[in-house]
């Protein structure tokens, strides 16, 4: 598990979050407020795998999906808006980021895990854990900085 490229990749977003001015999203997209939300609430996710194959159970499931839009908004509540946010993502990604440095050979541990997020991410499969952590890392973290880079307007020269 390439611990430091999971620490470079939340760097991204996160200096993207510190950079902010980010407007409202088209019809049907996540705000920038959701987009954090749920990676923080992913992270949670990602967390207890990751400890739940670090005490060796063979039951270690992570899934996405359970995610959904009313959860993202009460977390979005619960916080009080993106600053909150993103107080919360500097905090649940550290704590993912240290529990991946452990991993080492228990990185290959199958987890059953779902994973479906738009065409370049969908997964249904158990996976070595390391490579759930991979993708997380690879594709859907920079899908979501991205996604709220998409939501700052952009200035035209006249």
């Amino acid at each position: 598990m390439d611990g430091e490229g999971l620490r470079r990749a939340y760097g991204a977003v996160l200096a993207e979050l510190e950079v902010g001015g980010f407007g409202a999203p088209a019809d049907g997209e996540l705000s920038a407020e959701q987009i954090v939300a749920h990676l923080a609430a992913n992270d949670e996710l990602m967390s207890e795998a990751t400890e739940a194959v670090l005490a060796g159970s063979p039951f270690a499931y992570y899934d996405l999906e359970t995610i959904h839009r009313p959860q993202l908004d009460a977390l979005v509540s619960e916080c009080g808006g993106l600053d909150g946010l993103t107080v919360l993502l500097r905090a649940t990604s550290q704590k993912l980021c240290a529990l991946a440095d452990r991993l080492g050979p228990a990185g290959e541990t199958p987890v059953d895990t779902v994973l479906r997020e738009g065409p370049d991410l969908d997964v249904d499969e158990s996976l070595p854990w390391a490579r759930a952590l991979d993708l997380h890392t690879r594709l859907h973290l920079p899908m979501h900085l991205t996604q709220l880079r998409a939501l700052r307007p952009h200035l035209h020269p006249a």
